[in-house]
């Protein structure tokens, strides 16, 4: 049973999670938050956008609870549409030495989201070591399909960031197991952009 409080700090297990927004410039159809209001215990659909002030109070009560494995920026929204919320979390963070790496759980689409920014080469700088890409597809027109962008040449534009990121950060690629998408040329794209591949369970939204 989910908690009736939106969270913007969670975990899961022994990683920690940061939800900063809940907006996305795409609409998957197999996305969670349309199928469900949180994740585990914690309620995740934001009812406003939280100031980066209150999310680093609430932080500051949960930091220390364990000895996390490691830190996340993933809710049910795309985090670099509050890119400048994700370093100045991160900064913060990287006061303390002690805490596990950061990663960021990501569309790829944070340099539309952010005209002018090298967003892979600002995650670094704060202190991120990884990004976890969601490709989700093997062409531009699976992708149009499934993934349902609001802004065009989407598909591009991730490819480009995974390409950008890699040389800044340790970069996965990610693909749900759909049945409309083909897992091994999904693999062969990440083969050919020396990235790491992770295939992710599709869970149908039954609830």
């Amino acid at each position: 049973m989910v908690t009736e409080t939106p969270r913007t700090v969670y975990w899961i297990e022994n990683k920690l999670y940061f939800n900063l927004t809940s907006r996305c410039p795409n609409n998957c159809f197999f996305c969670i938050r349309n199928f469900r209001s949180g994740i585990g215990d914690f309620t995740l659909k934001l009812s406003y956008e939280p100031s980066i002030e209150s999310i680093i109070a609430e932080l500051k009560k949960s930091i220390h609870l364990r000895n996390w494995d490691e830190i996340v920026f993933c809710g049910f929204g795309e985090p670099t549409e509050r890119l400048d919320g994700v370093i100045e979390i991160t900064k913060w963070l990287r006061q303390d030495s002690s805490l596990p790496n950061i990663r960021v759980n990501t569309n790829g689409l944070g340099n539309m989201l952010n005209p002018g920014r090298h967003v892979a080469k600002e995650l670094k700088a704060a202190g991120i070591s990884k990004v976890s890409v969601s490709l989700n597809a093997q062409n531009a027109e699976i992708y149009e399909e499934i993934c349902r962008p609001k802004m065009e040449c989407s598909y591009p534009a991730m490819l480009e960031f995974i390409d950008q990121a890699k040389s800044e950060l340790e970069v996965e690629v990610t693909a749900i197991a759909l049945p409309e998408v083909n897992l091994a040329e999904i693999e062969q794209v990440a083969k050919e952009m020396n990235v790491k591949f992770r295939i992710r369970p599709y869970v149908p939204g039954f609830w």
